[in-house]
């Protein structure tokens, strides 16, 4: 039997992308914890040991290896001293208790370009009037916003399609603005523009009837992806809140075309979700076209995301 869950356990790390999606988003909720499963392998080790099963024994050499050569890369420290440019996002939490001190430490974490989700109405004034010293350049659409020490230009909206249904089209262009989650905009280098998106996609919910519920997320992630594949400039740096990790298939036309800046210049796997105890990485900066040199993540503030930065170089 222990050398029947070892062998299960290894083929479910193996044929992760198999397994269905159609039942209730099994699939994904796999992928979001994946390296976790690596936690049942010296579990079973330790009962196989006490059984004295060699069988057993020699079956977890398949999750072992699976899981090794899926994450063992981000065991190691990957990072690398300067860089050009450093950038940083936040999902600064709409029920965020303490938005000054928020800002403050985002403030001093000598980020070039800070990223901000989940802004409110309420908060919004708090956050230009705490950062405007550190940030001369800002903009804001909807629900993210982007602080720069650097000039922006062509700032848009993008739509990801919040926004979905019969109804959508009815509604006035400022009622929709309101809850906008994505933006595009140019940032003026040394080395030339940098195109920034910073996106929030859809949340996920778990529950009995519908199961891992990622309708929204999904559809928002399909859409960034059409208009990053659409985007002419070459370098491209994404800030966000993807409410998914880079495993996860639904962000496949996303991380097929950008790479993560934690997995080419991290340490370790930088969970960045819940902050009291993270548990997956759903905060993301992705990049094409620049070098990562180091990836990070900073103070926890009074939100319940971890906010991530990382060093970038041409």
């Amino acid at each position: 039997m222990l050398a029947v869950l070892a062998l299960l356990l290894g083929l479910l790390m193996l044929l992760h992308a198999k397994i269905p999606n159609w039942i209730g988003g099994l699939g994904s909720l796999v992928e979001t914890f994946l390296p976790w499963f690596g936690l049942f392998i010296p579990g079973l080790l330790a009962r196989a040991l006490w059984r004295r099963s060699a069988s057993a024994v020699a079956a977890l050499l398949l999750p072992a290896m699976v899981w090794l050569n899926l994450f063992g890369g981000l065991l190691s420290d990957k990072s690398h001293s300067g860089s050009d440019l450093t950038v940083a996002s936040h999902n600064v939490g709409a029920d965020n208790p303490d938005p000054v001190g928020t800002a403050r430490t985002l403030a001093a974490s000598g980020a070039d370009v800070l990223a901000l989700e989940e802004l409110t109405q309420q908060a919004r004034g708090t956050y230009e009037r705490e950062l405007v010293k550190a940030y001369p350049y800002h903009r804001v659409q909807g629900t993210v916003g982007l602080w720069s020490k650097l000039p922006l230009s062509d700032t848009q909206p993008v739509d990801i399609k919040m926004d979905y249904g019969p109804l959508a089209d009815t509604k006035p262009v400022d009622i929709k603005m309101a809850y906008n989650r994505a933006l595009r905009t140019t940032v003026a280098t040394d080395h030339g523009p940098l195109t920034v998106y910073v996106a929030h996609l859809g949340s996920v919910r778990v529950n009995p009837r519908a199961g891992f519920w990622t309708d929204s997320r999904d559809r928002n992630a399909r859409a960034l992806g059409e208009a990053i594949a659409a985007e002419q400039n070459e370098r491209v740096v994404l800030l966000g809140d993807l409410n998914g990790t880079t495993d996860d298939r639904a962000l496949a036309d996303i991380t097929s075309q950008l790479h993560s800046a934690q997995d080419a210049a991290g340490d370790g796997f930088g969970f960045t979700w819940p902050a009291k105890f993270p548990v997956a990485r759903i905060d993301q900066i992705l990049v094409r076209g620049v070098k990562p040199e180091s990836s990070w993540s900073l103070p926890a503030t009074g939100s319940d995301h971890l906010p991530v930065a990382a060093g970038i170089s041409w």
